[in-house]
């Protein structure tokens, strides 16, 4: 797809966005107002580093609150399925909520998106704090729960979704934009690892307890009350210190970014003009979910993201419970998440070499064998090649999106060349859907689980959770990635095209 390049009679356009640089005096660093000039490592970084906290938080519910909300906290199926569904829900509600309110929000001195960081981060350690706390009282579990998931999930969108619109900002450069995601996804892909081994460590301490060497337990016998006590106990005394971790984490990065931020009123930005108002908000939805581009890109990542999803909740489980590989399951999502580190380097460099679109196509696919292959031959050895091996898809599946998203923001500024102030609507709603669809699939998979028999108190589950865990580990995931990639195939937005619209673009400014 692609659009004739705009005339070079179009009037002056200005708008306002976010320039970063390390401040050193009062003359300034940075970008100066010149968007197209080649970004500082130290800009990048800057921009980076603000995604750690979220990912340090998002990588522990991700891999762990599913097997806490179960065999720690000790509430049933269908009441972790309903948490999980609901709340990943509410959260996929409020980004688009939150998108519009950011759109009709004043600049201050620290800009337009920075005020929304810096509010809500004390509110989401407090909220992360409590997720992760066992209260005393057992039968309102539940909605202690329920209610600070739903808090959670509203406060992270609240940080995410202006910070990931930035990207729009750094610069005209479709190359730099890219380099600066890259570096973004390194810095998140890290805070993921960091919040995977802190809590895959408390929650492998807690958990360990409940799986007896010699012999397993009853659910109704004494020493099955006793042991789950002293769950309850031990998960009382150790669930603090990830809260602290992430309160000094959020806290640290949050004032580097602050203070690393410089906010310049009046700059020129060279695709909003000035003789237009910004349109209302349900006009820019509206001309957002007509873009062909949009929607086939979102639609893609949308089942590629249920199925890392579906993978990543039930990994632990399926450690556990379906390949006895309860001893080593927190080491085997630490070497996925290595691979992923070490691997989004690699995945820059094959985009800029052979296009983002055939970057999504092997990335993607290469989860697929390797995922059954762990499914047909659960020992250790396959364990940690399989590992290896999806830390290089879960690299993928974070940098393609962001890379690519950019790309049909510029697509659409050429489609629609006065209308501004659309970077917040395209980042929420695609993070609404993504997330909306991941909820779906965890309260689903949470429920098969509840259906199949599952039982908190067991040492040992029956055989149809064994089953229904490798389906949602194996066939499940590969369905969803099939689906993805089908649709992926009309994504319009092929290098040639990419090209054409920077040419386009240049003529614009």
């Amino acid at each position: 797809m692609s659009f004739p390049c705009l005339k070079d009679e179009q009037p002056p356009l200005v708008s306002q966005h976010v320039i970063f640089s390390i401040p050193t005096s009062h003359s300034g660093n940075g970008f100066g107002t010149d968007l197209s000039q080649k970004l500082s490592i130290s800009s990048k970084l800057c921009f980076a580093i603000g995604g750690a906290p979220k990912e340090v938080a998002a990588s522990a519910t991700a891999f762990f609150l599913q097997i806490y909300l179960l065999d720690v906290a000790q509430i049933n199926a269908f009441q972790a399925s309903m948490v999980l569904f609901i709340g990943k829900a509410w959260g996929a509600v409020t980004d688009p909520i939150v998108g519009f309110f950011i759109t009709k929000t004043r600049w201050t001195k620290i800009g337009r998106l920075m005020p929304w960081m810096v509010g809500c981060t004390p509110f989401l350690v407090v909220a992360y704090f409590y997720l992760w706390f066992v209260p005393p009282f057992i039968n309102a579990r539940f909605i202690w729960y329920l209610g600070f998931y739903c808090l959670y999930q509203t406060l992270i969108t609240c940080f995410h979704v202006p910070y990931s619109a930035l990207t729009m900002f750094l610069s005209t450069e479709q190359k730099e934009r890219d380099s600066a995601t890259a570096y973004r996804m390194t810095m998140e892909v890290l805070g993921t690892l960091v919040g995977a081994a802190i809590q895959g460590q408390i929650v492998a301490s807690a958990h360990t307890r409940k799986h007896c060497p010699t012999h397993n337990m009853s659910a109704g016998s004494d020493t099955s009350i006793l042991s789950t006590r002293s769950i309850i106990t031990s998960a009382k005394e150790v669930m603090f210190l990830p809260g602290f971790v992430c309160l000094s984490v959020c806290l640290f990065v949050c004032l580097f970014v602050c203070l690393s931020v410089s906010v310049q009123h009046n700059s020129k930005n060279p695709y909003a003009p000035r003789t237009e108002k910004q349109i209302p908000f349900y006009k820019g939805f509206i001309l957002v979910m007509r873009h062909g581009p949009y929607l086939t890109l979102t639609a893609a990542f949308l089942f590629i993201t249920v199925a890392i999803q579906l993978i990543q909740s039930n990994f632990v489980l399926f450690c556990t419970y379906a390949a006895d590989l309860k001893d080593h399951f927190q080491n085997i999502v630490l070497t996925i998440l290595v691979s992923a580190v070490i691997s989004i380097p690699l995945w820059q460099w094959f985009l800029q070499r052979f296009g983002k679109k055939t970057a999504a196509f092997c990335g993607i696919t290469w989860i697929m064998p390797f995922t059954m292959m762990l499914v047909f031959i659960p020992n250790v050895v396959v364990a940690y090649v399989v590992a290896v091996s999806s830390g290089l898809s879960v690299a993928a599946s974070l940098l393609l999106p962001w890379s690519m998203l950019p790309d049909v923001v510029d697509d659409f500024r050429l489609a629609n060349p006065y209308s501004k102030g659309h970077e917040a609507i395209f980042y929420s709603f695609y993070v609404f859907f993504t997330k909306f669809a991941a909820g779906i699939s965890l309260g689903v998979s949470t429920l098969c689980l509840e259906f199949a028999g599952y039982d908190t108190a067991a040492c040992k589950q029956p055989a149809p959770v064994v089953y229904t865990l490798k389906l949602l580990i194996g066939a499940a995931p590969v369905a969803f990635i099939v689906t993805g990639l089908m649709i992926l195939v009309l994504y319009p937005i092929s290098e040639d095209v990419r090209i054409r619209n920077k040419v386009c673009l240049e003529e614009l400014r």
